[in-house]
Protein backbone atom coordinates (compact mmCIF):
# COMPACT_ATOMS: atom_id res chain seq x y z
CA UNK A 1 0.00 0.00 0.00
CA UNK A 2 1.44 3.37 -1.01
CA UNK A 3 -1.51 5.52 0.11
CA UNK A 4 -3.71 5.75 3.16
CA UNK A 5 -6.85 7.56 4.31
CA UNK A 6 -6.93 10.57 6.61
CA UNK A 7 -9.65 13.00 7.68
CA UNK A 8 -8.90 16.71 7.73
CA UNK A 9 -10.80 19.44 9.55
CA UNK A 10 -11.77 22.00 6.91
CA UNK A 11 -14.38 24.18 8.69
CA UNK A 12 -15.17 25.25 12.24
CA UNK A 13 -18.36 23.55 13.46
CA UNK A 14 -21.41 25.61 14.40
CA UNK A 15 -23.18 25.16 17.75
CA UNK A 16 -25.18 21.94 17.85
CA UNK A 17 -24.44 18.52 16.36
CA UNK A 18 -21.32 18.39 14.21
CA UNK A 19 -22.12 18.16 10.49
CA UNK A 20 -20.10 15.99 8.14
CA UNK A 21 -19.14 18.94 5.93
CA UNK A 22 -16.64 20.25 8.46
CA UNK A 23 -14.42 17.30 7.55
CA UNK A 24 -12.80 16.06 4.35
CA UNK A 25 -11.68 12.50 3.72
CA UNK A 26 -8.39 12.50 1.78
CA UNK A 27 -5.90 10.00 0.35
CA UNK A 28 -2.27 10.58 1.28
CA UNK A 29 1.02 9.12 0.14
CA UNK A 30 2.86 7.11 2.76
CA UNK A 31 5.70 9.34 4.01
CA UNK A 32 9.38 8.56 4.01
CA UNK A 33 10.76 7.90 7.48
CA UNK A 34 13.73 10.15 8.25
CA UNK A 35 16.31 9.82 11.00
CA UNK A 36 14.69 10.11 14.44
CA UNK A 37 11.26 9.21 13.09
CA UNK A 38 8.98 6.19 12.97
CA UNK A 39 5.89 5.19 11.03
CA UNK A 40 2.96 3.85 13.02
CA UNK A 41 0.04 1.84 11.65
CA UNK A 42 -2.85 2.96 13.82
CA UNK A 43 -5.19 0.15 14.85
CA UNK A 44 -7.71 1.95 17.05
CA UNK A 45 -8.31 5.61 17.78
CA UNK A 46 -10.14 7.37 20.56
CA UNK A 47 -13.08 9.76 20.37
CA UNK A 48 -13.19 12.18 23.29
CA UNK A 49 -15.37 15.15 24.33
CA UNK A 50 -12.26 17.35 24.33
CA UNK A 51 -12.39 17.24 20.53
CA UNK A 52 -15.17 19.83 20.49
CA UNK A 53 -12.81 22.32 22.06
CA UNK A 54 -9.99 21.34 19.72
CA UNK A 55 -12.19 22.11 16.69
CA UNK A 56 -13.26 25.53 17.93
CA UNK A 57 -11.48 28.74 16.83
CA UNK A 58 -10.63 29.61 20.44
CA UNK A 59 -6.94 30.52 20.48
CA UNK A 60 -6.98 31.19 24.23
CA UNK A 61 -7.82 27.62 25.18
CA UNK A 62 -5.41 25.23 26.90
CA UNK A 63 -4.26 23.85 23.56
CA UNK A 64 -4.15 25.50 20.11
CA UNK A 65 -7.10 24.61 17.87
CA UNK A 66 -6.66 22.11 15.07
CA UNK A 67 -5.55 24.08 12.03
CA UNK A 68 -7.99 23.99 9.12
CA UNK A 69 -6.82 21.72 6.35
CA UNK A 70 -4.89 19.46 8.71
CA UNK A 71 -5.62 16.04 10.17
CA UNK A 72 -8.16 16.03 13.00
CA UNK A 73 -6.47 15.57 16.37
CA UNK A 74 -7.01 12.39 18.41
CA UNK A 75 -5.16 9.84 20.48
CA UNK A 76 -4.74 6.26 19.40
CA UNK A 77 -2.86 3.02 19.67
CA UNK A 78 -0.89 1.30 16.93
CA UNK A 79 2.18 -0.65 15.88
CA UNK A 80 5.52 0.68 14.68
CA UNK A 81 6.04 -0.67 11.16
CA UNK A 82 9.19 1.26 10.24
CA UNK A 83 11.63 2.99 12.56
CA UNK A 84 14.68 5.20 12.35
CA UNK A 85 14.18 6.25 15.97
CA UNK A 86 16.69 5.02 18.57
CA UNK A 87 14.04 4.39 21.24
CA UNK A 88 11.45 2.55 19.16
CA UNK A 89 11.67 -0.68 17.18
CA UNK A 90 9.53 -2.28 14.50
CA UNK A 91 6.79 -4.23 16.24
CA UNK A 92 6.54 -1.95 19.28
CA UNK A 93 2.98 -1.21 20.32
CA UNK A 94 2.59 2.48 21.13
CA UNK A 95 -0.02 5.02 22.16
CA UNK A 96 -0.10 8.76 21.65
CA UNK A 97 -1.64 11.58 19.64
CA UNK A 98 -1.95 10.11 16.14
CA UNK A 99 -4.91 11.88 14.58
CA UNK A 100 -7.75 10.71 12.35
CA UNK A 101 -5.61 8.71 9.95
CA UNK A 102 -4.61 5.15 9.23
CA UNK A 103 -0.86 5.81 9.49
CA UNK A 104 1.04 8.37 11.55
CA UNK A 105 4.61 9.64 11.21
CA UNK A 106 6.09 10.43 14.63
CA UNK A 107 9.32 11.78 16.09
CA UNK A 108 8.51 10.05 19.36
CA UNK A 109 7.36 13.14 21.24
CA UNK A 110 4.25 12.30 23.26
CA UNK A 111 4.41 8.66 22.18
CA UNK A 112 4.66 5.94 24.82
CA UNK A 113 5.27 2.23 24.51
CA UNK A 114 2.45 -0.04 25.66
CA UNK A 115 4.06 -2.51 28.03
CA UNK A 116 0.96 -4.30 29.34
CA UNK A 117 -0.27 -7.38 27.49
CA UNK A 118 -3.84 -6.13 27.16
CA UNK A 119 -6.16 -5.57 24.18
CA UNK A 120 -6.08 -2.27 22.30
CA UNK A 121 -9.55 -1.46 23.64
CA UNK A 122 -8.22 -1.73 27.19
CA UNK A 123 -5.32 0.56 26.34
CA UNK A 124 -7.63 3.30 25.03
CA UNK A 125 -10.37 2.75 27.61
CA UNK A 126 -8.16 2.60 30.69
CA UNK A 127 -4.49 3.41 30.15
CA UNK A 128 -4.84 6.25 27.63
CA UNK A 129 -6.62 9.59 28.15
CA UNK A 130 -9.59 8.30 30.21
CA UNK A 131 -7.52 6.63 32.89
CA UNK A 132 -4.81 9.29 32.89
CA UNK A 133 -7.42 12.05 33.19
CA UNK A 134 -9.27 10.24 35.97
CA UNK A 135 -6.07 9.60 37.90
CA UNK A 136 -4.74 13.13 37.59
CA UNK A 137 -8.08 14.77 38.36
CA UNK A 138 -9.06 12.61 41.30
CA UNK A 139 -5.77 12.21 43.13
CA UNK A 140 -3.70 15.25 42.24
CA UNK A 141 -6.52 17.80 42.03
CA UNK A 142 -9.34 16.34 44.13
CA UNK A 143 -7.16 14.87 46.89
CA UNK A 144 -9.75 12.37 48.15
CA UNK A 145 -9.86 11.26 51.77
CA UNK A 146 -11.27 8.00 53.07
CA UNK A 147 -14.82 8.40 54.35
CA UNK A 148 -15.67 11.40 52.17
CA UNK A 149 -18.58 11.58 49.73
CA UNK A 150 -17.87 12.07 46.02
CA UNK A 151 -20.36 13.01 43.32
CA UNK A 152 -19.19 12.47 39.74
CA UNK A 153 -21.15 13.52 36.67
CA UNK A 154 -20.88 11.62 33.40
CA UNK A 155 -20.40 8.65 35.70
CA UNK A 156 -20.98 6.02 33.01
CA UNK A 157 -18.53 7.73 30.67
CA UNK A 158 -14.93 6.77 30.06
CA UNK A 159 -13.48 9.19 32.63
CA UNK A 160 -16.30 9.30 35.18
CA UNK A 161 -16.58 5.54 35.51
CA UNK A 162 -12.87 5.24 36.33
CA UNK A 163 -13.01 8.18 38.76
CA UNK A 164 -15.82 6.48 40.67
CA UNK A 165 -14.07 3.12 40.83
CA UNK A 166 -10.80 4.65 42.00
CA UNK A 167 -12.65 6.60 44.68
CA UNK A 168 -14.45 3.46 45.86
CA UNK A 169 -11.11 1.68 46.10
CA UNK A 170 -9.93 4.55 48.33
CA UNK A 171 -12.88 4.16 50.71
CA UNK A 172 -15.13 7.00 49.58
CA UNK A 173 -18.91 6.97 49.23
CA UNK A 174 -19.50 7.46 45.49
CA UNK A 175 -22.64 8.80 43.82
CA UNK A 176 -22.77 8.91 40.01
CA UNK A 177 -24.90 11.13 37.79
CA UNK A 178 -25.96 9.50 34.51
CA UNK A 179 -28.51 9.93 31.72
CA UNK A 180 -30.43 6.64 31.74
CA UNK A 181 -31.67 3.92 34.07
CA UNK A 182 -29.52 1.38 32.19
CA UNK A 183 -26.38 3.41 32.95
CA UNK A 184 -27.49 3.85 36.55
CA UNK A 185 -27.86 0.09 36.95
CA UNK A 186 -24.44 -0.50 35.40
CA UNK A 187 -22.48 1.83 37.67
CA UNK A 188 -24.24 0.60 40.82
CA UNK A 189 -24.59 -3.13 40.17
CA UNK A 190 -21.39 -3.76 38.21
CA UNK A 191 -18.98 -0.96 39.12
CA UNK A 192 -19.95 -0.79 42.79
CA UNK A 193 -21.06 2.85 43.08
CA UNK A 194 -23.11 3.53 46.22
CA UNK A 195 -25.90 5.26 44.29
CA UNK A 196 -26.87 6.78 40.97
CA UNK A 197 -28.97 9.73 39.82
CA UNK A 198 -30.64 9.75 36.42
CA UNK A 199 -30.70 13.46 35.66
CA UNK A 200 -33.41 12.91 33.05
CA UNK A 201 -35.93 11.51 35.50
CA UNK A 202 -37.39 12.43 38.87
CA UNK A 203 -36.76 15.25 41.31
CA UNK A 204 -33.03 16.01 41.25
CA UNK A 205 -33.06 17.74 44.64
CA UNK A 206 -34.87 14.81 46.23
CA UNK A 207 -32.54 12.22 44.66
CA UNK A 208 -29.43 14.12 45.67
CA UNK A 209 -30.61 14.75 49.23
CA UNK A 210 -31.44 11.09 49.81
CA UNK A 211 -28.13 9.83 48.41
CA UNK A 212 -25.89 12.40 50.16
CA UNK A 213 -27.32 12.70 53.70
CA UNK A 214 -23.93 13.90 55.02
CA UNK A 215 -23.38 16.40 52.23
CA UNK A 216 -20.75 16.30 49.48
CA UNK A 217 -17.02 16.70 49.99
CA UNK A 218 -15.72 16.19 46.46
CA UNK A 219 -17.42 16.96 43.13
CA UNK A 220 -15.88 15.69 39.88
CA UNK A 221 -17.55 17.63 37.08
CA UNK A 222 -17.62 16.16 33.58
CA UNK A 223 -20.86 17.48 32.12
CA UNK A 224 -22.41 20.64 33.56
CA UNK A 225 -26.18 20.86 33.27
CA UNK A 226 -28.94 21.33 35.87
CA UNK A 227 -27.38 19.02 38.45
CA UNK A 228 -24.41 21.36 38.86
CA UNK A 229 -26.15 24.05 40.93
CA UNK A 230 -27.74 21.44 43.17
CA UNK A 231 -24.44 19.72 43.89
CA UNK A 232 -22.74 23.01 44.76
CA UNK A 233 -25.57 23.81 47.18
CA UNK A 234 -24.98 20.50 49.01
CA UNK A 235 -21.21 20.82 49.26
CA UNK A 236 -19.68 20.65 52.72
CA UNK A 237 -17.36 23.31 54.09
CA UNK A 238 -13.91 23.19 52.46
CA UNK A 239 -15.20 20.90 49.71
CA UNK A 240 -13.32 20.56 46.43
CA UNK A 241 -14.69 20.82 42.90
CA UNK A 242 -12.67 19.27 40.07
CA UNK A 243 -13.78 20.67 36.70
CA UNK A 244 -12.82 18.28 33.93
CA UNK A 245 -15.47 18.73 31.22
CA UNK A 246 -18.67 20.54 30.31
CA UNK A 247 -20.28 18.49 27.54
CA UNK A 248 -23.71 20.03 28.21
CA UNK A 249 -22.39 23.36 26.95
CA UNK A 250 -20.12 22.31 24.10
CA UNK A 251 -22.92 22.54 21.52
CA UNK A 252 -24.26 25.90 22.74
CA UNK A 253 -23.44 29.32 21.33
CA UNK A 254 -23.78 30.75 24.85
CA UNK A 255 -22.87 28.56 27.85
CA UNK A 256 -25.41 28.11 30.63
CA UNK A 257 -25.01 30.29 33.74
CA UNK A 258 -22.87 28.69 36.41
CA UNK A 259 -23.63 28.27 40.11
CA UNK A 260 -23.86 31.25 42.47
CA UNK A 261 -20.62 32.28 44.12
CA UNK A 262 -22.44 32.76 47.45
CA UNK A 263 -22.10 29.09 48.52
CA UNK A 264 -18.52 29.14 47.23
CA UNK A 265 -17.75 31.85 49.78
CA UNK A 266 -19.91 30.50 52.61
CA UNK A 267 -18.47 26.99 52.30
CA UNK A 268 -14.92 28.03 51.36
CA UNK A 269 -14.94 25.77 48.35
CA UNK A 270 -11.89 25.12 46.19
CA UNK A 271 -12.71 24.94 42.47
CA UNK A 272 -10.03 23.93 39.99
CA UNK A 273 -10.17 23.18 36.31
CA UNK A 274 -7.53 20.97 34.71
CA UNK A 275 -6.58 19.57 31.33
CA UNK A 276 -4.27 16.70 30.48
CA UNK A 277 -1.91 18.50 28.05
CA UNK A 278 -0.47 20.26 31.11
CA UNK A 279 0.50 16.87 32.49
CA UNK A 280 1.70 14.80 29.54
CA UNK A 281 5.20 14.79 31.03
CA UNK A 282 3.71 13.03 34.07
CA UNK A 283 2.26 10.10 32.10
CA UNK A 284 4.72 7.50 33.46
CA UNK A 285 3.96 8.41 37.07
CA UNK A 286 0.20 8.51 36.42
CA UNK A 287 0.38 5.06 34.83
CA UNK A 288 2.35 3.91 37.84
CA UNK A 289 -0.46 5.12 40.10
CA UNK A 290 -3.26 3.65 37.98
CA UNK A 291 -1.82 0.27 37.03
CA UNK A 292 -2.02 -1.41 40.47
CA UNK A 293 -5.76 -0.72 40.65
CA UNK A 294 -6.20 -2.34 37.23
CA UNK A 295 -4.04 -5.33 38.15
CA UNK A 296 -6.06 -5.79 41.34
CA UNK A 297 -9.26 -6.03 39.30
CA UNK A 298 -10.69 -2.82 40.72
CA UNK A 299 -11.23 -1.11 37.36
CA UNK A 300 -13.87 -2.32 34.92
CA UNK A 301 -14.83 -0.65 31.68
CA UNK A 302 -16.96 -1.07 28.62
CA UNK A 303 -16.27 0.26 25.16
CA UNK A 304 -18.45 1.32 22.27
CA UNK A 305 -16.58 0.40 19.09
CA UNK A 306 -17.26 1.95 15.69
CA UNK A 307 -15.89 0.35 12.52
CA UNK A 308 -13.79 2.23 9.99
CA UNK A 309 -12.08 5.61 9.94
CA UNK A 310 -15.05 7.53 8.54
CA UNK A 311 -17.35 6.35 11.33
CA UNK A 312 -15.59 8.90 13.54
CA UNK A 313 -17.43 11.76 11.83
CA UNK A 314 -20.92 10.77 12.96
CA UNK A 315 -19.58 9.06 16.06
CA UNK A 316 -18.74 12.42 17.63
CA UNK A 317 -22.42 13.23 17.97
CA UNK A 318 -22.99 10.25 20.24
CA UNK A 319 -21.56 12.44 23.00
CA UNK A 320 -24.54 14.78 22.62
CA UNK A 321 -27.21 12.10 22.29
CA UNK A 322 -25.76 9.97 25.09
CA UNK A 323 -26.39 6.84 23.02
CA UNK A 324 -22.86 5.55 23.44
CA UNK A 325 -22.36 2.87 26.06
CA UNK A 326 -18.80 3.14 27.22
CA UNK A 327 -15.57 4.50 25.77
CA UNK A 328 -15.98 5.58 22.16
CA UNK A 329 -13.37 3.89 19.97
CA UNK A 330 -12.92 3.71 16.22
CA UNK A 331 -11.43 0.44 14.97
CA UNK A 332 -9.35 0.85 11.82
Amino acid sequence: MSTYKAINLIKRPQPGPVSADVFEVVEKELPEVSSGEMLIKQTQMSLDPAMFGWMSPDTESYIPPVELGTVMRSSGVGEVIESNHPDFSVGDRVMGMMGWQEYALSNGQGTNKVQAEVPDETVLSVFALPGLTATQGLFNVGKPQQGETLVVTGAAGSVGSIVGQLAKAEGLTVIGVVGSDEKANWIVNELGFDGAINYKGGDLDDQLTKLTPDGIDLYFENTGGPIQNRVIDRMNAHGRVVVCGMIADYDKAVPSPGPSWVPVIKKRLTIQGFTMPDHFDEVPSLLGKLTPYVQAGKIQYRSHVLEGLESAIEGLNLFFSGDNKGKLIVKL
